[in-house]
């Protein structure tokens, strides 16, 4: 029973990212082909997650919500309702009461372009972050169509296909939720609208390094990335992997989510980099995913047995123990956070840091560190709710504080247009500094 709790509470799932880059008008094809369920299965699916919450939330009190009354507040609604899209938001809308994250509806049209084992959709090879209310470049693939077009980092991208970003991010600035989940929604929301089926054409219109303003027609070509399989409730996810050596030959990884899949690639990789000085791993934008994969992360990195933290259900704690693996990598370890950083991550990142055994450098994280699992309602919609809290070694708790970086930095668009990434500077000073 241990081994099979295991499996499901260690799913800190990071679905909402992907769910809010399918929200787009540029999505709203998909949502006709779902068939509209009865206002029978719609008042059914509202008792299981209000009921869901109320016995397996591990806090009894909801943080000083009545649930009770919340209920008397929502559920008279139901019957009124024209349409499953009205039936999300109104659940959506109940949930967010808790003030908590993962807490989500996911739609069916959200996650069924994941079905594929093969990523579905093409891209033109960049990055962007939101930076100061502006969708910024943050990356461009060597040799991708971005690069061929001329596109850089610092650019910003001011329209897609004519629609004007400014307008497109405006309603998900008025939203209640945290800044970091805002922004990353807004992110997801702009990059929804560049990527596309492969061999389809989009035209950007942005701003260069001297602020003149550009129009490019580029044609998206498909994802470099992999398609993880599904794990129960949890849809396949699109997944990248990168590792190289920087100058004076410190070690680089990035992942862009914390999968299975992806860990005999992060194994090796660290392996590999016995001989480096210093070891860097980039976690901006990683939003989780398997919880279990920080344990066993941190076991490439630790020598002894130790633990990343504690998180308490309502009728048990599970501690997050480490335990080292052969051929452990010893040497320096810096841990790149910025506000897309959020749940595994966070406790890779927070529990890393007060052990001593790592530096964090970057922005504060998400704060969103809850562990969580995943249902399939009767509409075809899922439920991601969070059945613990997560407490670092020290009884820090994650939730709604995010993990303070040692050394903050910003990434800036200046930076960026100078050829700098000022968070990967002051990683590798940090390492030169343990050297």
């Amino acid at each position: 029973m241990v081994k099979k709790l295991f499996a499901v509470i260690f799913l800190c799932a990071a679905l909402w990212a992907s769910a809010s880059a399918q929200t787009s008008p540029a999505r709203q094809s998909e949502v006709a082909s779902v068939p509209a369920a009865r206002p029978d299965v719609r008042q059914e699916t509202f008792d299981i997650v209000w009921r869901t919450v109320k016995e397996k939330h591990f806090d009894p009190t909801f943080g000083g919500v009545d649930w009770d009354k919340v209920r008397e507040r929502y559920a008279p609604r139901v019957a009124a309702l024209k349409s499953d899209a009205e039936l999300y938001q109104l659940l959506q809308q109940m949930i967010g009461e808790l003030h908590q994250s993962h807490f989500y509806i996911i739609p069916p049209e959200a996650i069924s372009h994941a079905e594929s084992k093969e990523p579905g959709e093409g891209g033109i090879g960049i990055d962007l972050r939101i930076i100061d209310d502006q969708a910024v470049i943050t990356r461009v693939e060597p040799d991708s169509k971005a690069a061929s077009a001329g596109l850089k980092p610092g650019f910003v991208i001011k329209q897609v296909d004519g629609a004007s970003v400014g307008q497109m991010i405006a309603p998900l600035a008025k939203s209640k939720e945290s800044a970091a989940l805002i922004r990353l929604r807004m992110r997801a929301y702009v990059m929804s609208r560049v990527n596309g089926k492969p061999a389809t054409a989009v035209r950007i219109s942005y701003l260069d390094g001297a602020d003149q303003s550009r129009d490019a027609t580029i044609e998206r070509e498909r994802l470099k990335g992999e398609m993880s399989p599904a794990l129960g409730n949890f849809p396949p996810q699109y997944t990248e992997f990168e590792s190289r050596r920087l100058a004076g030959g410190i070690g680089y990884v990035r992942f862009n989510i914390f999968l299975a899949p992806l860990m005999d690639r992060i194994r090796a990789a660290i392996r590999g980099m016995s001989d480096a000085p210093g070891l860097i791993i980039d976690l901006r934008g990683n939003p989780g995913g398997f919880g279990a994969m920080a344990n066993g992360l941190a076991g490439l990195l630790e020598t002894k047995q130790t633990s990343l933290g504690v998180m308490s259900m309502r009728a048990a704690k599970i501690n997050f123990v480490v335990y080292p693996q052969a051929g452990a990598y010893d040497g320096p370890v810096v841990i790149l956070t910025d506000g897309g950083s959020a749940s595994t991550s966070e406790v890779f990142a927070a529990g890393l840091q007060e052990l001593g055994r790592a530096v964090v450098v970057g922005e504060r994280s998400m704060g969103a560190a809850l562990p969580s699992y995943i249902e399939k309602l009767p509409t075809g919609a899922l439920f991601q709710y969070a059945i613990a809290d997560f407490k670092t070694p020290k009884g820090t708790l994650i939730e709604g504080r995010g993990v303070v970086p040692d050394v903050e930095m910003n990434l800036t668009r200046a930076a960026l247009l100078a050829g700098h990434d000022p968070q990967l500077d002051a990683a590798i000073e940090q390492i030169k500094k343990k050297r």
